[in-house]
């Protein structure tokens, strides 16, 4: 081995140790920055010639060794729209191809990226992104039937519309009527249900006791143009008509009158009365749901003096104004409106590769999948493989500042060591060419 050799072997362990420094110093410089995934070192050596009796200068090489499999502390965040993955996986993000204004409209790049960095806000535009200025990828979910639609991912946007009102279309009444009842107490329950422009209207449903096991409820409203007295039926309790039903349950509804229609004893089946209102509207029709034909899931008559209303609903809904965004386990973006609705409109899910260390690293936290790398797969949080989704959570840095001051240390030393190997070679150079003097 020459001196030229040794020396130029050392200026290669030089070179080495800065590439080990360099990535020293980007993990300790990141070591609070969200989603940062660290960057190792390893070395490795090239040889020019080695055989049983000579050995040839080499050099030595320094490669970055990436951590992207490794998971960071997941830590609580004041954001409400933050979201951590706990396990493997990424969120896909896009970046935007320009700055628009509130309300412009905003271009992405084609090229997907993918990040852990979950520090999610919305954006002027509705938009959610991270701190990097990504855009949280989705998929979307049809409002309607709640499908979800997991052939394509695109940015999501929240639009802070209003929640169009719902028109009434069932009451649900689960109450029991007094098998004895006091005389001369009245037994009603009050409900408001909602027309198609959400305006509340209150519905009264007041019972009379014909007999035994026989009452008749009377439908009325004072907002209904066509009538304020809507309809009436008779109900009756047990075994009736033939239909041989437990005590206290219904077993007949029938003799309706007004826009009062009833259905038919089939043993379990709904107990429905249906009627008619006008609120101006035109008309609307609603259906008071009595629970089940013979089953004590909705109205009884049990013993007693007194009416007792277990609870009464309806399905329709007020308008109501944007209030906020939330996410959840499953990875469902929802919003939420001010009448206590709310809307899933995306679901986000957690992106996993075959091989996460061999990404190509990119700005802000973000990386882009290479040959080495695998295919990226969309899945459900949690599903194959994929990390869970902690809401309200962010992944902080997974670079533990003690290792990499330990790193520093023997890499400073070794840089020091092949310094001294230069010099050493340097000085025994110079004598020999003092040897010629």
């Amino acid at each position: 081995m020459s001196l030229f050799g040794a020396m130029n072997t050392a200026i290669s362990g030089l070179t080495a140790q800065s590439a080990a420094f360099t990535n020293i110093s980007d993990n300790v410089a990141n070591s609070q920055t969200v989603g940062f995934k660290e960057v190792n070192t390893s070395f490795m050596d090239y040889l020019t010639s080695s055989n049983a009796i000579s050995n040839g200068s080499s050099a030595v090489v320094a490669q970055p060794e990436y951590m992207n499999n490794v998971q960071g502390p997941v830590t609580q965040s004041t954001n409400p729209l933050a979201l951590a993955i706990a396990g493997q996986g990424f969120f896909a993000v896009s970046q935007s191809t320009n700055s628009p204004t509130a309300g412009g409209v905003t271009t992405f790049s084609q090229i997907p990226y993918y990040t852990r960095n979950g520090d999610f806000q919305l954006n002027q535009n509705g938009y959610i992104v991270n701190s990097s200025g990504q855009y949280l990828n989705g998929w979307s979910v049809n409002a309607a039937t709640g499908a979800v639609n997991t052939n394509a991912l695109s940015p999501i946007q929240v639009t802070q519309s209003s929640f169009n009102p719902v028109a009434s279309t069932q009451v649900t009444l689960a109450a029991n009527l007094p098998a004895t009842p006091t005389a001369g107490t009245p037994v009603s329950s009050e409900v408001s249900i909602y027309d198609s422009l959400g305006t509340a209207h209150i519905v009264t449903l007041n019972w009379t006791q014909n007999a035994t096991n026989d009452w008749t409820v009377s439908v009325t409203s004072p907002d209904d143009i066509t009538s304020p007295a809507v309809g009436s039926a008779e109900v009756k309790f047990g075994t009736t008509s033939g239909n041989a039903v437990a005590s206290g349950t219904v077993g007949s509804l029938s003799n309706a009158t007004g826009s009062m229609t009833t259905t038919a004893y089939s043993a379990s089946s709904p107990a429905d009365l249906t009627f008619t209102t006008n609120f101006g509207q035109g008309a609307q029709v609603v259906t008071l749901n009595l629970g089940s034909f013979g089953q004590s899931n909705g109205l009884t008559q049990y013993a007693g003096t007194t009416y007792s209303l277990g609870g009464i609903t309806q399905n329709g809904v007020p308008p109501g104004s944007f209030s906020s965004v939330t996410t959840n386990t499953a990875g469902d973006v929802s919003v939420n409106y001010s009448n206590g609705q709310s809307q899933v409109v995306a679901q986000v899910p957690v992106v996993t590769f075959s091989a996460p260390d061999s990404l190509q690293s990119q700005n802000g936290q973000s990386y882009t999948a290479t040959n080495t790398s695998g295919n990226p797969l969309a899945q459900s949080a949690g599903n194959n493989g994929a990390g869970a989704l902690v809401t309200g959570s962010v992944e902080q840095s997974n670079v533990d500042i003690a290792t990499q001051f330990t790193s520093l240390i023997v890499a400073q030393q070794a840089y020091s060591a092949n310094t001294k190997v230069v010099t050493s070679a340097d000085q025994m150079l110079q004598e020999t060419i003092n040897m010629k003097t």
